[in-house]
């Protein structure tokens, strides 16, 4: 999953929750500052921090590592 996607799903599962960002921030711990940054594509949250944000909506981020090989 790209970034852009992840940020979408979370943002349209907030909406569909009606959670207001303020809301957000509070359920999740997160500062509002983060929530706005992350939402318009400018944030870098940690994977932490994407977490508490995913966790609060009722979600769970799941990370696929590809195996890098050397042949």
């Amino acid at each position: 999953m790209h970034f852009e996607e992840l940020i979408k799903q979370l943002k349209d599962r907030r909406k569909e929750l009606k959670v207001t960002q303020e809301m957000w921030a509070d359920i999740s711990g997160v500062s509002l500052r983060t929530i706005k940054q992350f939402e318009s594509g400018k944030g870098n949250p940690t994977l932490d921090t994407l977490s508490k944000m995913a966790n609060a909506l009722g979600l769970e981020i799941a990370l696929q590592i590809k195996k890098l090989s050397n042949t």
